[in-house]
């Protein structure tokens, strides 16, 4: 068998890319593990599970061509505003041109067959290696002996029966194999994309109806706190010391950022998208502010 073949992995950094990684690297292939990042998901967690395999990671932002991908998905949304279907597909194409230009012999996934209803089915699996170009050349370790026959396990660059078929949503394939690699650490099953978050989709919704065009700053906003909308008036609110010290870091020169001075509460930042009444702002402010607050005294102060 040839050894020392190249692999582009995609590394989220959960538990099945783990152990796609493992799986390539106990057949003597060379990875080069490359995690998409963009304003709902980070490459924090693929840094560490990286770190764990003895991998340095690729980061690519992929921000604003996601972007473009979530005002009309092609493929549609999963339960939230998770356009998972096309998310995959961009992650592959860009893959593929570091392939090309890089020499791999194919690219890998943590993807598992049945495991997620909507991009992991044998319909979606099958769409996204067609329309990314890559047929033949996307393996998915986890699942290959349920899938067809790759074009690098036909070349002998890897061995088929060394590779897994793994099919559906339990995860106790996956876990007895933590054991039988010697894993002491792994992040826990699911997703890392906040897209699959039902209230933070349902603001982002609202946000993308008040403004054309968010900017980044607006999207980190909605991670951070209890959030409310008035109209085209964003409230947040934070719900601990690290969310007020988050908020304090990004707000902007438009926003209005209050805290408490004199009693216990949380810092508020209110942002307008379009028109501003400085007044009702205002009182919108105050309002949050002193509701989310405990002691409150007869003369508060407000600090901006």
């Amino acid at each position: 068998m040839k050894t020392k073949a190249k692999a582009l992995l995609l590394m989220s950094g959960g538990l099945d890319s783990l152990l796609a990684a493992r799986i390539l690297q106990n057949q003597g292939i060379f990875i080069t593990p490359i995690c998409f990042k963009s304003f709902f998901f980070d490459c924090a967690v693929a840094q560490k599970t990286c770190q764990q395999l003895g991998l340095k990671l690729i980061e690519i932002d992929l921000s604003k061509k996601y972007l473009n991908i979530l005002k009309s998905p092609k493929y549609g949304f999963g339960s939230a505003m998770n356009p998972c279907i096309d998310c995959h597909l961009l992650m592959l194409k860009e893959a593929k041109k570091i392939m090309i230009k890089n020499n791999y012999d194919f690219i890998a996934t943590g993807e598992v067959l049945g495991e997620r209803p909507m991009s992991q089915n044998q319909r979606a699996l099958d769409l996204i290696e067609k329309q990314a170009k890559l047929t033949g050349y996307l393996l998915r370790p986890l699942s290959a002996k349920a899938l067809p026959e790759t074009i690098p396990e036909k070349q002998k660059i890897i061995n088929r029966e060394k590779l897994c078929g793994i099919v559906g949503r339990s995860r106790k394939p996956q876990l007895q194999m933590v054991k039988d690699f010697g894993f002491k650490k792994f992040v826990s099953p699911g997703g890392g994309c906040i897209l699959t978050d039902k209230n933070y989709s349902n603001n982002l919704k609202i946000l993308l109806s008040v403004k054309k065009n968010p900017k980044e700053n607006d999207f980190l906003l909605l991670k951070q706190g209890r959030v409310f909308w008035k109209n085209n008036i964003l409230i947040v609110v934070a719900r601990d010391k690290n969310e007020s010290d988050n908020l304090k870091k990004i707000k902007e020169k438009k926003d209005l950022y209050l805290e408490p001075k004199n009693f216990s509460g949380p810092s508020v930042i209110i942002r307008a998208f379009g028109k501003r009444n400085k007044k009702e702002i205002d009182i919108l402010g105050k309002e949050y502010l002193l509701k989310f607050s405990k002691n409150i005294p007869p003369d508060y102060k407000i600090g901006n």
